[in-house]
């Protein structure tokens, strides 16, 4: 029973995920997303108390899916730009594989939710930048480079990139992808972001 109601907890968070990409702009109602599921809202509440859980779980969907790749990458690569190039990457293809998570990502969607998911994106993305300034701390031990700029504000500009990106796609209606032009931009950005000691 619980791997059933498991099933159905992920088909109405996919059938979330569809609707924001399907509907940029449009507020999502929870009488929409039980038609899209072939479910009552009666059942829909069952496996969710709130549309602000869905979206909740939507966000953990996120989280889990980066931070575990990101801790993957700082693991097993030792080369510092590589390893920014590597976690900048892996956000914007996310982004661009998930086009619906995006208008969560730009709080976009969350327009008359609960202030607890936009703080939730918040820190997600207070994260990433967190992430992005330990490996940058870690270029000067490990290879006596340092940020052109200092630590915080390399990471902040790294991170206004990713999220410009990100918004870029939701306001194109998900025609310009985050990855697009990326690996030109990603040369040009790496010839100056670090200074030897």
């Amino acid at each position: 029973m619980s791997n059933k109601k498991s099933d159905r907890r992920t088909q109405i968070l996919q059938a979330l995920a569809q609707m924001l990409e399907s509907s940029p702009g449009a507020r999502i109602t929870t009488a929409a997303l039980a038609k899209q599921v072939g479910v009552s809202e009666a059942a829909l509440y069952r496996h969710f108390p709130s549309k602000a859980k869905m979206f909740e779980g939507l966000i953990e969907f996120i989280e889990e899916s980066l931070f575990s790749r990101i801790h993957r990458i700082v693991q097993e690569e030792s080369d510092v730009l590589a390893r920014i190039e590597m976690i900048v990457t892996l956000v914007l293809g996310f982004s661009s594989q998930n086009p619906g998570m995006c208008r969560l990502l730009t709080a976009d969607a969350l327009a008359g939710e609960t202030e607890r998911l936009r703080a939730r994106i918040a820190q997600l993305f207070d994260r990433i930048e967190t992430q992005l300034k330990q490996v940058m701390r870690e270029a000067d031990l490990k290879q006596g480079l340092r940020p052109v700029m200092g630590v915080a504000p390399c990471a902040n500009f790294l991170l206004a990139i990713i999220e410009g990106k990100i918004r870029h796609y939701v306001r194109s209606e998900f025609k310009v992808k985050p990855t697009e032009a990326w690996s030109e931009q990603w040369t040009a950005l790496a010839k100056t972001l670090m200074l030897n000691r």
